[in-house]
Order: structure tokens, then C-alpha cells, then sequence
């Protein structure tokens, strides 16, 4: 695996604001961003946010106070100021590790999400404290991950991380780390982190094919 190249380099080119906000990996359906509650003034990050397309949508349709999209791809983060820098200073777009960015904002967000994004490529060791420490307190996670490996194979019974196919922008081939967990290992975490409420629901695919697959979407509070 390398952790030096950029392996986020070809993803999201649409430059229009979307018009919907979908949790599913098919991205064609499902919940929208009501699993997030109320966003009208709430301070919001997505984590692993990519070209920024899902805070762009928030952005120009539920009116929040301020929405950070962090992370931690140069080349994404490029690409998102390129698409949506003109939403500034509601969309403010970070270059950053998640876990950086959250530990040194504590107590900030009301709001944070990702959907198939930092959850997915950060260990939960790591990224699940630093979440809560940056989430007020009543503040709200919501995340979407895969409920099972693209191809079918089961998520994993504890937290385990696959190396999983990439690219280099060389077009090189190497791998990075993903964290495919069964529903009972994220309760576990989220519970030994300290959140409560903890919601998953499974949301099946609507399609099939090799590159298809189901998805967690997995909510829980900051309640101390």
C-alpha cells in the first residue's frame, strides 16, 4: 500500500450542484439528507467529502450555518474549490486529514456525515474519538458504508481493514486500506465511544452486478 500518492485523483467531474443528496452507493435512491435532522444554522462536515458534491447540495438547499468539506485528497480538493469554491464562505473546503482536522476542532460541529467516505478509508480507532471530541454536545453522526465487500463477500466480524485495488495518478497499480464491518461491530465501536442512539439500517442495493452492493446507513448522537 502507499500512503504517499494520491489515490483520489480521477474521482467526481460533474460540475453542476446536485439536486439530491442520496445516502445508497448506487447513489439513485434511498433516504436524502433528512437522516440528518434540522441543518437551517447548524455548523456541518463531511468527512471525506471528495469533490465536495453532497456539501455543495446541503450548501444551496437546507440553509446551514457553515458547511466544512474535509479531506485529505489534494487533487479533490482542487476539484472541489474548481466546482463549488463560488458557494464559499457557507461551503469552506479543507485539505486535511479527517482525524487532524477534527482533533484540533473540538466542540464545533452539530453536524457530521460521510457518505462512503472517510468512515470507510480511517480506522475507527482513530477517527470515531476524534469525531465525538469535535461534535457538540446533542450533535448528530450519520454515516453510509458498504454492508458488504463489492463482489459479495461478507463484511468483516471485527474491525479489520482489507487492502483493496487503486490506482496511482501514474497509473500504477497498488492498494488502500478499507474498513468493511458487519452491523454489530459498528454498534460496538460507536457505543464504546461514548454515542448513543445508535440506529443502522440495511439498504439493499437496487440493482446487482459485481459493482454493486448494500449499504449501512448508520446514525448516532454526542449526548455527553
Amino acid at each position: 500500500m502507499t500512503s504517499t500518492a494520491d489515490l483520489w485523483h480521477h474521482y467526481g467531474r460533474d460540475r453542476a450542484v446536485p439536486q439530491t443528496f442520496h445516502w445508497i452507493w448506487n447513489q439513485d435512491g434511498g433516504p436524502g439528507p433528512e437522516v440528518l435532522g434540522h441543518l437551517t444554522g447548524r455548523t456541518v462536515g463531511d468527512l471525506g467529502a471528495g469533490s465536495a458534491r453532497h456539501a455543495a447540495h446541503l450548501t444551496v438547499h437546507h440553509s446551514p450555518a457553515r458547511i466544512v468539506a474535509i479531506d485529505g485528497s489534494p487533487a479533490q480538493c482542487d476539484m472541489a474549490a474548481t466546482l463549488y469554491g463560488h458557494l464559499a464562505p457557507r461551503l469552506r473546503i479543507v485539505s486535511a486529514d479527517a482525524v487532524s482536522h477534527l482533533t484540533a476542532h473540538p466542540d464545533t460541529y452539530d453536524v457530521l456525515y460521510s457518505v462512503f467516505g472517510a468512515v470507510d478509508f480511517t480506522d475507527p480507532h482513530s477517527l470515531l474519538p476524534a469525531t465525538a471530541a469535535a461534535m457538540r454536545q446533542g450533535g448528530r453522526l450519520a454515516f453510509s458504508t458498504l454492508a458488504h465487500y463489492l463482489g459479495g463477500r461478507p463484511a468483516q466480524p471485527d474491525v479489520v481493514a482489507a487492502d483493496i485495488p487503486a490506482r496511482t495518478p501514474q497509473g500504477k497499480d497498488t492498494t488502500m486500506r478499507r474498513w468493511v464491518l458487519q452491523e454489530h461491530v459498528w454498534v460496538k465501536l460507536l457505543d464504546e465511544t461514548g454515542f448513543t442512539g445508535i440506529d443502522i439500517d440495511l439498504l439493499p442495493s437496487p440493482a446487482a452486478g459485481p459493482r454493486c452492493a448494500d449499504t449501512l446507513l448508520v446514525t448516532a448522537h454526542r449526548t455527553a
